[in-house]
């Protein structure tokens, strides 16, 4: 059941951003806004699936990360721990979630709560994360985020 609603999150994605490219204008900021949104919502659900090929498609080839413990990680270190199965969530939901758009350049602020096991131990985070887009032509991709908990 998941994975058929993930299949058809992934479709809808490609499907919106595909848009642009067929009527060959540029979005409207409201638009930009609202795809970005839902590009943070499949990264969730990548996450949650442990789907690196689908998060890999959402960052820049030279995306870097920095997490909650200040480690600074590229597009393959990141990827990897996605893969990673010790680390289960089961639940990861933004909130007060903010969308800037600068021209091509889109900020993203929010604070998320994640829940799940990691190496069979339950835990909750909480924490906030900033994102930055950009868009690309043809596609919007993260080229950076940044990661702080505000509680464990």
């Amino acid at each position: 059941m998941r994975t058929t609603a993930f299949i058809s999150l992934c479709f809808a994605l490609t499907i919106l951003c595909a848009l642009p490219s067929i009527s060959g204008t540029k979005p409207t900021n409201d638009s930009d806004e609202k795809m970005i949104l839902a590009l943070e919502s499949a990264w969730n659900q990548a996450e949650l699936h442990h789907d690196a090929k689908a998060a890999g498609a959402l960052m820049s080839d030279n995306f870097v990360s920095v997490d909650h413990t200040g480690a600074v990680s590229n597009r393959a270190q990141y990827l990897s721990g996605i893969k990673d199965k010790s680390f289960n969530p089961e639940q990861i939901s933004n909130y007060d979630t903010r969308v800037f758009v600068y021209g091509s350049t889109a900020i993203v602020t929010s604070g998320y709560k994640t829940r799940g096991k990691d190496g069979g131990k339950a835990f909750i985070h909480n924490g906030r994360f900033t994102d930055t887009w950009v868009n690309l032509g043809d596609r919007w991709v993260c080229v950076a985020s940044h990661e702080t908990w505000i509680s464990k």
